[in-house]
């Protein structure tokens, strides 16, 4: 028998989208999983909430290997995978010692580090082949964000976008590059003692959810062109990134009135008929995007 799940209305404000952008990233928009643990890290601990989404995750990684396992870059698997291995490692130790309100600045500072560099990348570049030190670097810091935040797409997309791989190679390559840093990821966080039977009974509740959002995020990568996706992503995970550094800076408790008044501010805004408008000047390019603040 199950154990009970979570039953917190406030808890599925925050992990009903999260899943959806895990749904969509693993269907191809790597991007946007960079938001779903920082909207989770509003309403728990965020390596707890990294743990919750860890099995809706690897379900969908077997989704998603089944569409794009033909298409795929071994040569940057081949580079990307010892890196991923070390900044797991790096994670484990980082989790062991350092607070949750350290883990929530530095999921906060990553999200923001990733549009920044977003709005001044290059939108013209020529392509250019990643260095074999530049992948172990990329792979270290891409398997440590993703330990602690399942944020390992910005720095995995910092080497690889440069390259400018056909899209479903890049898509294919990521596809397999995260679906084996989150089997690694299990041993780790079964040893830090975050899983629980009411967490893995929520993930189950929420998988539903998870797997529809995979197969709209394969049909989105096939079919619709990525800008305006792309424009109300980036603009949310600007916002989180900016509360959870507040959050974290501030020690706000767990029961905060301000932490739950910005998080149901944050869910409304994310269905605010002002986010269609398009109006932020956000580009897409490839399989990333440029961001320009004018």
């Amino acid at each position: 028998m199950l154990a009970p799940i979570i039953v917190d209305p406030l808890f599925y404000a925050f992990a009903i989208p999260a899943v959806i952008f895990l749904g969509l990233a693993k269907g191809g928009f790597s991007g946007v999983a960079s938001a779903a643990t920082p909207l989770l890290a509003l309403y728990l601990p965020p390596l707890e909430a990294a743990a919750l989404l860890l099995p809706i995750l690897i379900c969908q990684d077997a989704i998603s290997v089944c569409v794009y396992w033909r298409e795929w870059s071994a040569r940057n698997l081949k580079v990307l995978m010892p890196g991923a291995a070390i900044g797991m490692a790096l994670g484990w130790l980082f989790a062991s010692r350092v607070s949750d309100d350290a883990i929530r600045i530095l999921i906060g500072v990553l999200a923001l580090g990733f549009l920044a560099s977003a709005w001044l990348r290059t939108e013209h570049a020529a392509p250019k082949n990643g260095s074999v030190p530049g992948g172990l670097l990329w792979g270290a810091v891409s398997g440590f964000t993703s330990f602690a935040s399942q944020g390992g797409g910005p720095p995995f997309q910092v080497y690889t976008l440069p390259q400018q791989l056909p899209k479903m190679v890049f898509v294919g390559t990521t596809t397999i590059f995260f679906a084996a840093v989150n089997v690694m990821k299990i041993a780790p966080y079964v040893m830090l003692a975050q899983f629980s039977a009411k967490n893995f009974s929520t993930s189950l509740a929420l998988l539903p959810i998870a797997v529809l959002a995979n197969f709209a995020g394969i049909w989105l990568v096939k079919n619709v062109p990525t800008a305006h996706f792309y424009r109300i992503t980036y603009i949310l995970l600007f916002i989180l990134g900016l509360v959870l550094v507040g959050q974290g800076a501030s020690h706000l408790s767990p029961e905060s009135h301000l932490r739950k008044a910005v998080g149901e501010w944050i869910f409304a805004a994310t269905t605010a008929p002002v986010l269609a408008s398009f109006d932020s000047p956000i580009h897409g390019i490839g399989g990333g995007c440029r961001i320009a603040f004018v």
